[in-house]
């Protein structure tokens, strides 16, 4: 039997956006993570570092793809697909996210492993976790 390839580790999520700027305030302004240079695409887009995983965005164009995630209502927020950062203090996290109007969701509330998590939409609606332990 063959062995498995082992995959050691996520490097980056690639999302397409509508808008550059509307994203970069999110992710910077927001969630601080770092804007880092990009090679020269032919595209426009951006990319962001959190701690060793990248966040790429790609304007959205003819050959990209559609931005924005559509999620049913019915679908239980948690359990749809969506992306994770920890940070620090969950609840501190929820503290920001109310001061600036961003609608939390769902959550906080806390995993079955004892984490909190809590779930808010990018201006595209990508579902973005937070958790802390």
């Amino acid at each position: 039997m063959a062995l498995p390839i082992h995959v050691k580790r996520i490097d980056h999520v690639t999302l397409v956006v509508r808008d550059l700027e509307e994203s970069r305030q999110f992710y910077v302004d927001v969630l601080g993570m770092v804007e880092v240079s990009r090679p020269g695409f032919s595209f426009p887009g951006l990319w962001f570092q959190a701690g060793s995983t990248q966040i790429h965005l790609i304007l959205e164009h003819d050959e990209s793809g559609p931005a924005r995630v559509f999620v049913p209502e019915e679908c239980s927020i948690s359990r749809t697909r969506h992306f994770a950062f920890e940070v620090e203090d969950a609840m501190a996290a929820k503290d920001r996210l109310d001061e600036l109007g961003i609608a939390i969701v769902a959550g906080p509330k806390s995993r079955p492993d004892g984490p909190t998590q809590l779930y808010v939409f990018d201006p595209d609606r990508n579902l973005v976790e937070l958790f802390s332990l």
